[in-house]
């Protein structure tokens, strides 16, 4: 458990390593994190701000445009005492053709961290491969671990131990959220259970890592195509947006065939009346949830929002400082 503030008896098995998906870690090391971030959150209401990061720079850079991420990092390290630096790929000689190694050991000089929201995966794994600094995923096309860190805490909070529970995720399934909740329920042994048609099923590599696992953890995991045998008795409902960045292209096939995947009153009704609804945001109402679903009283998604702060802080700490 955490110590008086200015202190923590949290083990750091974090320190100087690389963020790139939650397979990266145990169930030990999430638990760690969460614990962590817990600790950081109470702090901060109580109005201690501690400057951990006093002197160190964090270098984040969007090749995708981002709310949430940007600036609850930049909050972080702000509040941590460090320094965000942050970066369009646009402004950088990426976009000009030089190569994610070279720029990798250049901002290794300058830097104390990197943080990428990319597209393609590779790109953070050639980041990572490169530098001599930790690489964080501030988002990829297979993963984004930060996000579900932060739904942890937050169901964490709301729930307390969650092995009893059953989670279920809606919709398009082979979608980066999706697949950092695979990872991390095969990791806790949690029971998720996926709903989406067999075109939108979770990337097959993932899924077969997460059976694997869970056969050590006692994980429950399971798909159907089926919404409804999804939500049934759930104790929480997630879903996430059908068209996103880099999808454009393909939303009126999307909104199609997605339609029966609507989170809405009907299905929600399916779940437990305790049952809570997570979305990482940004929605789009009326399409993947209906606005009675994500504004009504048993919607989580702005204590979600609020802890990816929390997370993050955590992170970071346990990240840069030895």
């Amino acid at each position: 458990m955490p110590g008086e503030a200015g202190t923590s008896s949290v083990a750091n098995p974090f320190y100087m390593r690389d963020v790139l998906k939650v397979s990266d870690f145990t169930a030990e090391d999430v638990r760690a994190l969460l614990e962590e971030a817990r600790w950081m959150k109470s702090l901060r209401r109580k109005g201690y701000l501690h400057s951990y990061l006093q002197g160190r720079t964090l270098a984040l850079i969007f090749e995708k445009p981002s709310t949430r991420t940007r600036v609850s990092f930049e909050v972080a390290m702000l509040e941590l005492g460090g320094h965000p630096l942050v970066l369009r790929s646009d402004e950088l000689q990426l976009g000009r053709g030089e190569t994610v190694e070279d720029t990798a050991r250049v901002l290794s000089r300058y830097v104390d961290g990197i943080l990428l929201r990319t597209h393609a995966h590779e790109t953070l794994e050639r980041l990572a491969a490169a530098a001599d600094v930790p690489v964080i995923n501030g988002l990829s096309d297979l993963h984004h671990p930060t996000q579900v860190f932060a739904d942890l805490l937050t169901l964490v909070e709301h729930f307390g131990p969650l092995g009893e529970l059953k989670i279920a995720y809606v919709g398009d399934a082979r979608n980066n959220v999706t697949h950092s909740w695979i990872e991390a329920a095969a990791l806790l042994g949690l029971t998720l259970v996926v709903a989406s048609p067999e075109e939108y099923r979770p990337d097959p590599e993932i899924w077969s890592w997460a059976e694997a696992r869970a056969q050590e953890s006692g994980a429950d995991l399971r798909w159907t195509s089926d919404p409804r045998e999804a939500v049934a008795d759930a104790d929480v409902v997630i879903t996430d947006t059908w068209v996103s960045m880099g999808t454009e292209a393909e939303r009126e096939a999307r909104l199609s065939r997605l339609r029966p995947y609507q989170v809405n009153e009907g299905l929600f009704a399916l779940a437990r009346k305790e049952a809570v609804f997570l979305h990482c945001l940004p929605a789009h109402r009326g399409e993947e949830v209906t606005e009675a679903v994500i504004d009504g009283p048993r919607s989580l998604v702005w204590d979600e929002a609020e802890n990816r702060l929390h997370v993050h802080k955590a992170l970071l700490r346990l990240v840069l400082a030895p």
